[in-house]
């Protein structure tokens, strides 16, 4: 039986994997701005322009569907609340007269809060530090609540997000022979977007449920991270200036290791500072 996927929220993800899903599944992507209709239709089997508020246009997307994956990206920190808790609110109304089987969400790991160092995995209580966290977390509470028999509900807290078009140079390219505050101890939690892709496909076709960690394996610190990077392009790298407070939001240590032992082998378990 031909099983049909949608992808809520077409962005970076998405269009990385809508062509995997396309080997197995009918795909649908979506955008809220008619301009990228042209390139998600070369994506995916169909493209359309949906806003994640809009119940009817939902209700109707999901219509004669399978899996949900939602991917939504807010266009700035005022706009968290419209993207991700009131398109789960929408989302999960309409998948009471669906035919949807599964969904996935694609959250952060920024819910943990800043743990000092310390090690989290699933298990570890939420603490989000700031408005825009707490509403991914809220995000989260309300599409798990859509879960039932007939329903499964994955939530995927991934790192900083890496890979083709989006490599760790040109994130960081600007802080090369700087001066930074603090003391870049700090750990840091990046995913690949190949293994982001990998675990999606994997956690599809294994019918998982509930909340994985989607982080590679070792965590670097920032110092770390920087040093690798610029060294592997010939850059100066950071001065830290320990007299200084840092900056840095975050600093947790995320375990992958539910997600493994489900079976999911990463292809990236470390940064790789080239890409």
């Amino acid at each position: 039986m031909l099983t049909n996927a949608v992808i809520l929220g077409c962005g970076y993800v998405g269009r990385s994997l809508a062509p995997r899903w396309r080997q197995t599944m009918t795909v649908t992507a979506t955008t809220t701005t008619i301009e990228r209709l042209a390139e998600l239709q070369t994506l995916a089997d169909s493209a359309v322009v949906v806003k994640g508020n809009d119940e009817v246009a939902v209700r109707s997307l999901l219509q004669n569907q399978q899996v949900l994956l939602v991917s939504v990206g807010a266009p700035n920190a005022n706009a968290y609340e419209e993207t991700y808790l009131n398109t789960a609110k929408t989302v999960v109304a309409a998948l009471k007269s669906s035919s949807v089987q599964q969904v996935i969400y694609t959250s952060s790991y920024a819910v943990y809060g800043n743990r000092g160092g310390e090690w989290v995995d699933e298990t570890t209580t939420v603490t989000p530090i700031n408005p825009k966290a707490e509403i991914l977390a809220e995000t989260e509470r309300v599409l798990l609540s859509a879960a039932h028999d007939s329903l499964k509900v994955c939530v995927l807290r991934l790192g900083g997000i890496y890979g083709a078009g989006r490599e760790l140079i040109k994130i960081f390219r600007s802080a090369a022979g700087s001066v930074r505050a603090g003391t870049g101890e700090e750990a840091s939690n990046w995913i690949h977007i190949d293994d982001i892709v990998g675990a999606i496909a994997f956690v599809q076709q294994q019918s998982l449920s509930g909340i994985y960690n989607l982080v590679g394996t070792v965590p670097l610190t920032t110092q770390e991270l920087l040093d690798r990077i610029f060294a592997a392009h010939n850059l100066l790298s950071v001065t830290w200036d320990a007299s200084q407070p840092s900056s840095r939001s975050y600093n947790t240590r995320v375990s992958n290791q539910k997600l493994r032992d489900a079976g999911y082998e990463f292809i990236y378990s470390e940064i790789q500072e080239t890409l």
